[in-house]
């Protein structure tokens, strides 16, 4: 199950520089397009499930030790990956699980938040659906840019 799951941070810092409400836009659809599968596959996961909140529970625990294999050196990640990564989340992985077709996707997005929290040092983060982060952000400010 979700397998190369951490695949999707490939590209992080590169999404994360110069955020805009264009920018936002376009890098969201591209990583859906590229990435879209392993939430179809998480929220499909869930929903064949007899018990659903151990499958959304088991995804998140994939999801969380994928990440932390990837990032972490000696067992530990450094404090400014931990930051990148916890945004990433926010902005991206929160919002695209969100976005599944699916009735269960809610209890996906809390499970992976809950067990991000208890994986990740300083992570107790929260997230928000991909409208009202795009809504967050503005076309330009005074005028100016």
């Amino acid at each position: 199950m979700l397998n190369q799951v951490e695949t999707m941070f490939d590209n992080m810092l590169d999404m994360m520089k110069k955020l805009k409400k264009a920018t936002y836009e376009k890098h969201m659809k591209d990583f859906l397009d590229k990435n879209g599968h392993f939430f179809t596959e998480m929220a499909q996961h869930v929903e064949a499930a007899a018990d659903k909140d151990a499958a959304a529970k088991e995804v998140a625990v994939v999801f969380t030790e994928a990440v932390n294999k990837k990032f972490s050196v000696k067992g530990k990640i450094r404090p400014r990956t931990q930051a990148d990564l916890n945004f990433f989340m926010i902005y991206y992985v929160f919002p695209a699980v969100l976005l599944a077709e699916s009735e269960d996707k809610d209890l996906i997005a809390k499970n992976i938040r809950d067990e991000w929290a208890a994986k990740f040092k300083d992570s107790n983060i929260a997230y928000a659906d991909y409208d009202k982060i795009y809504g967050g952000f503005r076309q330009k400010i005074f005028g100016i840019f």
